[in-house]
């Protein structure tokens, strides 16, 4: 409720919601992303598209970039269910019925292939890979927040008895074969096959030990340049990964 309202107040986006259970991005930090490739981009630039990988069922990313810059959007993702939510909601909103379409990854071994069409351009690619390696895995780490709260609270140990998870996401929106660390060296190696067609390949990286092997990577595949954008909000610090062949 507090995602759909701020939407309304300040994107000017009615109706947004997600299905139960999925994936709910704190808005804050998703614009900020967005406001860091207007600065990577160049705001001087017009007619900027952009594609989001695993857009999810909140489409997040290309509804900010669509309302507050006025780009044009490609959203994929491997979950057909999850892009009809998004469609709902790109209905619903004439401002986003023009800039704001999607496309749907039919391979789960692929990231850009069957997504990026011959001949086509984008000036900028976004991600916000699955953070865990497995179910079991996202449980401990919740664990260990709960924990980390407590303790800064002067609390004893949260309970552990049936542990369950404090936030939204449905499968693939949190954990892949590998975590974050696998799913990322994967965008990158795709990214060079497709190294003529998009200006800007970046993606956050939750975990610092990540960032090190994947601009090994990067500089190996042969990309001439490699930022990386240190993202604060509250208590928590992550960033952005962005890596150009071009």
């Amino acid at each position: 409720m507090l995602n759909t309202a701020l939407l309304k107040r300040y994107y000017n986006i009615v109706d947004w919601d997600i299905p139960e259970g999925a994936l709910c991005p704190p808005i804050p930090g998703r614009a900020d992303y967005i406001h860091y490739m207007a600065d990577l981009l160049g705001l001087e630039q017009h007619s900027i598209r952009l594609l989001d990988i695993g857009t999810g069922a909140n489409g997040i990313y290309p509804i900010l970039a669509c309302q507050i810059y006025g780009w044009q959007c490609v959203g994929s993702d491997i979950n057909t269910q999850s892009l009809e939510n998004v469609a709902k909601i790109i209905a619903n909103n004439p401002s986003l019925k023009e800039r704001f379409t999607l496309r749907t990854q039919q391979d789960k071994n692929h990231i850009f292939e069957g997504i990026i069409q011959a001949g086509e351009f984008f000036d900028v690619s976004v991600c916000n890979p699955p953070f865990h390696a497995s179910l079991d895995e996202a449980l401990k780490g919740n664990q260990l927040k709960l924990n980390n709260l407590a303790r800064s609270r002067g609390e004893q140990k949260a309970k552990t008895d049936s542990p369950t998870l404090n936030f939204g996401g449905l499968g693939a929106e949190l954990w892949c074969k590998g975590g974050e660390q696998l799913f990322l060296k994967k965008l990158i190696r795709e990214s060079q096959v497709y190294s003529t067609q998009c200006r800007w390949f970046t993606s956050l990286v939750s975990k610092t030990d990540t960032v090190k092997p994947a601009k090994k990577l990067i500089r190996k595949l042969g990309a001439v340049d490699i930022r990386e954008i240190k993202m604060i909000q509250g208590n928590k610090t992550t960033r952005v990964l962005a890596w150009t062949f071009i």
